[in-house]
């Protein structure tokens, strides 16, 4: 992607467009946890599995589960959408109305910002592979409960053995709570690189969030272009 498409993207999710769009991490003074971007491993969230099945097999498994509650309020179920061999995926925290009415991660406005922040880091929307930790919507978009993540578990551990992603982007505080097996904050979270089984993971604000709160979009870039830099340099 050309400079010229990348500046258009950045000025769509509100980054001012004098920030250097060379792929360095940028630290903030005023954020000392996020100084030198340290790296921290995490027994996280495991990806071994008995069985782990074909992509069609284990959609199948997730439009038919009953595991908990939620089945018997949910319209769809959201499987996931986008490049089932990526290099990059992003997982979510649970659906929304309009992903449960759909049937898709991360629509409406929320999901219009994502594609803008991953367009301005050079990605299309089909390059990548967007999940949620849930794959059924709370009722009234509450959190998750501890116990329907647990359920879910399971179908996002085989949909990470698939794909055998190079990062993982974990996006908003609960699904990086979920992932990393931590109660820390979201803004404790952000600004490193973890590590899932063996996996770069890096946190970032969730878009819904971002759209409350404007003048986080700037921190949601730094942990953007860390994201780039860290996938580039694995490449290396």
């Amino acid at each position: 992607m050309d400079n010229s498409k990348r500046l258009e993207y950045l000025q769509a999710i509100g980054i001012d467009v004098w920030i250097p769009r060379t792929f360095m991490p940028v630290v903030s003074e005023s954020e000392p946890e996020a100084e030198g971007f340290t790296k921290e491993e995490t027994t996280g969230l495991e990806l071994h599995t008995n069985h782990i099945g074909t992509w069609a097999e284990l959609e199948t498994e997730v439009t038919n589960c009953t595991k908990c509650g939620l089945c018997q309020t949910r319209t769809h179920t959201v499987f996931g959408t986008g490049n089932k061999t990526a290099d990059w995926m992003i997982i979510g925290e649970a659906p929304g109305q309009t992903e449960d009415e759909q049937g898709k991660p991360f629509v409406g406005k929320a999901g219009a910002l994502l594609t803008e922040m991953l367009r301005a880091a050079g990605l299309d929307r089909e390059e990548v592979f967007i999940t949620n930790i849930l794959k059924c919507r709370p009722p009234g978009n509450r959190d998750p409960k501890p116990d329907e993540a647990e359920h879910c578990s399971g179908y996002l551990q085989r949909q990470c053995a698939l794909i055998k992603p190079k990062i993982i982007l974990a996006v908003g505080r609960i699904s990086a709570q979920t992932l990393l097996k931590t109660d820390a904050p979201l803004t404790k979270l952000r600004g490193k690189v973890h590590e899932l089984e063996g996996t770069p993971l890096v946190v970032v604000y969730h878009p819904a969030y971002l759209l409350r709160s404007l003048l986080e979009k700037r921190k949601a870039w730094q942990d953007l272009q860390l994201a780039v830099t860290t996938i580039h340099k694995n490449k290396g």
